[in-house]
């Protein structure tokens, strides 16, 4: 390639051969041009190779893992393949070594302001619903800055102060008339696409919630008549114990029809279904001494609003695996309220079922389905925690209501 370049200079650009007093020196100095150019031509292929292998890299990747971590380096990418693309250009119409490094810091000075302005800056000021004002205020102060070392490369690449004047001028109005109504115009569309994936995750989970619950509904008004007659039948023997039991057990049924499926409910409902779930369960092992099972459950709720459903699973799971009837157990329950804050604890023991025990296959509703509706219902407006010993099970979960 550089002998090919070379010997078309001599024929394209013999009149430059005037200048130099011995052929030899100027034919040498043409050759050295035309393999020189190679050089850089090799050079920017291989570069143009790398990179676009870089982005391709980083959207397989993006597909694969969603986070805003992945998305900076995807941004990065695409700013750097857009710098490569236009130092190509340049070099390719023989631009001078000054726009060259013009291009360069303007660009990288760029990228790195509508980094920061998507991923550090834009998210605190929609959170704190700031003017428009004080986003350009703070997008200049970020050019202020990135022209300080803007300033000293370009001293010492090109040791003259006039050209980086000149770079500044072209800095400023780039930064301010180009990569400040870029950045906003690139978060403001992605906070609506998240606002609408969200949205569409949350109907998404809603439906799969409803769907479990709806699955298990059998049949309901054969249920209801059939533990009416239960009922009725137990209230006739005196069996008041299991006359109770049977009378729970039907308002849980009538709660899981009716309410289970609204968008929030009173959560004085909720604790309701709760309260009877422990009812039950008490009754099952009432007739063991060595299982301790103690519940504080404030009365005065007031009138808070909460999804259904997302207590009674961490109780299902302090019974299904911190009861056994053989060995001593115990379970506390503590909910409350303060001010617009619900706080609430279940503490229990554990104990490894044996293999034949048909509740060991059965994980019920799951608590990685309830960590997943807190995160859809509730972002940013709960707190789980999660314990675990060879012995004890505790969580704590505090939900602003």
């Amino acid at each position: 390639m550089g002998l090919v370049i070379s010997i078309c200079k001599t024929y394209t650009e013999a009149y430059f051969l005037l200048e130099y007093d011995d052929i030899q020196d100027a034919y040498n100095r043409v050759f050295f041009k035309g393999f020189s150019s190679s050089l850089w031509i090799i050079i920017a292929i291989a570069g143009y190779v790398l990179l676009k292998e870089f982005v391709t890299y980083l959207v397989e990747d993006q597909r694969k893992i969603e986070g805003s971590q992945n998305q900076i380096k995807v941004d990065i990418g695409f700013g750097l393949a857009f710098w490569f693309v236009g130092l190509l250009l340049w070099v390719s119409a023989n631009a001078p070594f000054e726009i060259i490094i013009m291009w360069t810091l303007v660009i990288l000075a760029g990228i790195c302001i509508t980094v920061y302005a998507i991923y550090f800056y834009l998210p605190t000021h929609y959170k704190k619903g700031r003017k428009f004002r004080r986003y350009l205020f703070q997008i200049l102060f970020a050019a202020i800055l990135a022209a300080i070392p803007i300033s000293l490369i370009t001293l010492m690449m090109a040791r003259d102060d006039e050209f980086a004047a000149i770079i500044l001028c072209f800095h400023f109005p780039t930064q301010l008339l180009i990569t400040l109504p870029l950045a906003w115009y690139i978060y403001k569309s992605r906070l609506t696409n998240s606002n609408v994936l969200t949205s569409l995750r949350t109907e998404l989970g809603k439906s799969d919630a409803s769907l479990s619950f709806l699955q298990s509904q059998i049949n309901p008004h054969f249920l209801f008549n059939a533990l009416n007659t239960l009922y009725g039948t137990a209230l006739q023997e005196n069996a008041e114990r299991t006359g109770e039991g049977i009378q729970k057990l039907g308002d849980m049924m009538r709660f899981m029809l009716h309410e289970n499926v609204q968008e929030k409910i009173s959560l004085t409902r909720d604790v309701d279904y709760l309260e009877n779930y422990i009812a039950l369960q008490k009754l099952r092992t009432s007739r063991s001494g060595d299982i301790v099972i103690d519940t504080q459950i404030d009365e005065q709720l007031n009138n808070f609003q909460i999804a259904p459903m997302l207590l009674i699973p961490f109780v299902e799971n302090a019974f299904k695996h911190g009861i056994s009837l053989q060995q001593p157990s115990h379970i506390k329950v503590t909910l409350q309220t303060k001010e617009n804050t619900l706080y609430f604890d279940v503490h229990n023991s554990i104990h490894i079922k044996p293999d034949n025990d048909p509740e060991k296959l059965k994980s019920g509703i799951g608590l990685e389905n309830v960590k997943q509706r807190l995160a859809l219902l509730y972002p940013g407006k709960h707190e789980l925690i999660i314990r675990e010993s060879a012995k004890e099970f505790f969580i704590h979960l505090t939900i602003q209501l």
